[in-house]
C-alpha cells in the first residue's frame, strides 16, 4: 500500500512517516511533499494508493491538490488533516469524496482507524475483477464509483444489451441511508425499485438501482423516460407515500453516461439539505443552490440552561433543554445545513466544557473527534440528534454496570447474532465506537482468551449443535457458522474436537 504525505510542517511530516511505519510493514511511504504543487507531481509520478494531506499550505493548498487529482482522474484515497473550526474546508473536502477528516493534534487511535478505513476501500476496489461486471446494476455501480473506464466496448454493450443511449439524458436519484446502509441497502433497493416501477407514462420507465458504499447511498439511474419533467413532478408528490424514515433523496440530471460519476459527486454535498426540510422531501439540484435561507441562530439562554443542568448532574433536565435546542431548527424557516451543524458543535462543546469543569468522571471518555465527524457528516436531522444523544449517554454514564464488562457483553452478543457474517474486531469495534486494538486487549483481559479463539470456539460449539440436531450437510453448516471454505472449517473443527464433522455426528447419533 503506497502512501504519500503532504504537509508543510517538517516535524508533523516526519511524525506522520513514523506513525505510518508503526501501523504496518505493508505501508510504504513513497514520497513526502511540503506543498500541494509538489504533492500533485508526486501523485502523478508515484501513483500512491493513499494520500495524507494538510489543508493550509503555501503555493497550493491540500483541497486544490485533491481537486486537480480528481480532474486528472488520478485514483487515490485521501485523509485530510485540519483544525475542527474549519467547517468550510471540511465541507469542500467531503464534496471531493474525502471520507476521512482528522483533527490536529492527531491521536494515534484516530489515525490508525482512518488508515484502516481507507485501506479497506483500496483493497475492495483492487479485488474487483472485470469478470464480475455483467448486470446493468453492477455496471452502473462501477461507473458511478469510478471503478471502470467507460470504453467504447462497454458503451456498445450497454446500448446493445440494455438499450442505454450513452449520449442521452439520465436522471440520478440518490437515496442516502447513512449508518443504516450496510443493513438496509438491499431492502432500500427493492423498495425504491417498486416505488419507481409504480410510475407509468406513454413509454415504460427504464432504470436500475446501483450501490455507492462510500457515500452510504443507493442510486437510481433512470436512463429512459418519455417525460423526465413529469417524472420529477410525480416523484415530488409520491414520495410522501414511500416508507422513508431516516433518508435523504437528491435529484440531478446528467447529460451522457460519461458525466454520471461527476454529477453524483456534484449533487452529493447537498444531501444534508434534508436537515433543513422535512424527511422525504425531494432535494432538486441545482435548484437547491438558489434557495433563500434565514440567518441561523439559537437562543443563548439555552447555553445557560444546559450548563446549569450539567453542573447539577440533572440529566433529565439537560435532555429537556437539548429537546428545545432541536426544535430551534424546526420552526418553519429554512436554514443552511452547515450553519445548523455549527450551532450543534457550539452547543455540544458548551456541554463538554461544563462537564470537564465540574470534574464529570465520564468527560474523559468523550471522543470529540468522533463526535465532530458525526455532526459534520450528518445528512438528516436524526443523525444530529444521534450525535447529541451519544454525548449525553457518555457523560451520564451507567453506574449500575461496569463499562468495560458491558462492552464485552455487547461484543459477545454481536458475535452470537451475526455468526454467519464476516465477524471481525474491526466490524465490532466500529459498531461499538471503540478501536479494534482496544477491544482485543480488553477482551483478552476480561475473558482470558483472545477474540479469535473465542470466535472459533463459538463457531465450533454452534456447529456441534447443528450436527447433533439437524440433517444439514457439512458445507451448509460451514456457511451457517461463518466459514466460506468447507475444508478449512473441517480442519478447525478437528483441531478443537479431535474429530472431523462427519465423524463427530456419527458418535452422537
Amino acid at each position: 500500500m503506497k502512501v504519500l504525505i503532504v504537509e508543510d510542517e517538517f516535524r508533523i511530516r516526519e511524525g506522520l512517516e513514523k506513525l505510518t511505519a508503526r501501523l504496518s510493514s505493508d505501508y510504504e511511504v513513497v514520497g513526502t511533499a511540503e506543498n500541494g504543487v509538489q504533492g500533485l507531481e508526486l501523485i502523478r509520478s508515484k501513483r500512491p494508493d493513499i494520500v495524507i494531506t494538510d489543508i493550509r499550505m503555501p503555493e497550493m493548498d491540500g483541497l486544490e491538490m485533491i481537486t486537480r487529482a480528481v480532474e486528472e482522474k488520478l485514483p487515490v484515497k485521501v485523509i485530510v488533516l485540519s483544525a475542527y473550526s474549519e467547517f468550510d474546508y471540511a465541507r469542500r473536502a467531503m464534496k471531493l469524496g474525502v471520507t476521512e477528516y482528522l483533527l490536529k493534534p492527531l491521536s494515534f487511535g484516530d489515525f490508525s482507524q482512518a488508515m484502516k478505513n481507507v485501506t479497506a476501500q483500496v483493497d475492495a476496489e483492487k479485488k474487483r475483477k472485470p469478470a464480475e461486471i455483467g448486470t446493468i446494476s453492477q455496471m452502473f455501480s462501477d461507473i458511478i464509483n469510478r471503478r471502470i473506464e467507460l470504453s467504447d466496448d462497454i458503451k456498445k454493450y450497454l446500448s446493445n444489451t440494455y438499450g442505454v443511449e450513452n449520449d442521452g439524458k439520465f436522471i440520478l436519484v440518490c437515496l442516502y441511508l447513512g449508518n443504516d446502509y450496510d443493513a438496509s441497502a438491499e431492502t432500500a433497493k427493492s423498495d425504491f425499485s417498486k416505488f419507481l416501477a409504480s410510475y407509468r407514462t406513454q413509454d415504460e420507465l427504464k432504470f436500475t438501482l446501483a450501490e455507492c458504499g462510500s457515500k452510504q447511498a443507493v442510486v437510481a439511474v433512470v436512463y429512459r423516460c418519455a417525460d423526465f419533467e413529469d417524472l420529477k413532478k410525480w416523484m415530488m408528490t409520491a414520495l410522501s407515500q414511500f416508507p422513508l424514515e431516516r433518508a435523504s433523496i437528491v435529484w440531478n440530471v446528467a447529460s451522457g453516461i460519461d458525466t454520471l460519476a461527476a454529477e453524483l459527486d456534484r449533487m452529493y454535498p447537498y444531501m444534508d439539505w434534508n436537515i433543513s426540510f422535512e424527511c422525504g422531501k425531494l432535494i432538486l439540484y441545482p435548484e437547491i443552490t438558489k434557495v433563500k435561507t434565514d440567518s441561523c441562530i439559537y437562543p443563548i439562554l439555552l447555553d445557560s440552561k444546559v450548563k446549569t443542568a450539567v453542573a447539577e448532574s440533572k440529566w433529565d433536565v439537560a435532555r429537556e433543554v437539548m429537546a428545545d435546542f432541536h426544535k430551534c431548527f424546526r420552526d418553519g424557516h429554512v436554514y443552511v445545513p452547515k450553519e445548523i451543524k455549527e450551532c450543534y458543535v457550539r452547543f455540544l462543546w458548551v456541554v463538554i466544557a461544563m462537564a470537564k469543569e465540574i470534574g464529570n468522571a465520564n468527560a474523559k471518555k468523550v471522543e470529540q473527534q468522533a463526535l465532530l465527524n458525526m455532526i459534520m457528516s450528518a445528512k438528516v436531522r436524526e443523525e444530529l440528534e444521534d450525535a447529541s444523544e451519544s454525548l449525553f449517554k457518555t457523560l451520564e454514564g451507567n453506574p449500575g454496570e461496569d463499562d468495560e464488562l458491558l462492552l464485552i457483553k455487547k461484543a459477545k452478543r454481536y458475535v452470537t447474532e451475526n455468526l454467519r457474517q464476516g465477524v471481525t474486531l474491526d466490524v465490532i469495534g466500529s459498531k461499538l465506537n471503540v478501536t479494534p486494538e482496544y477491544l482485543g486487549t480488553l477482551f483478552k483481559k476480561e475473558t482470558g482468551i483472545s477474540f479469535s479463539t473465542y470466535l472459533r470456539n463459538v463457531r465450533v460449539e454452534r456447529a456441534k449443535e447443528l450436527l447433533c440436531t439437524t440433517d444439514m450437510k457439512t458445507y451448509e453448516i460451514s456457511e451457517a457458522v461463518g466459514y466460506s471454505d468447507t475444508k478449512y472449517f473441517s480442519k478447525v473443527f478437528r483441531e478443537v474436537t479431535g474429530l472431523l464433522p462427519r465423524a463427530y455426528r456419527n458418535t452422537v447419533k
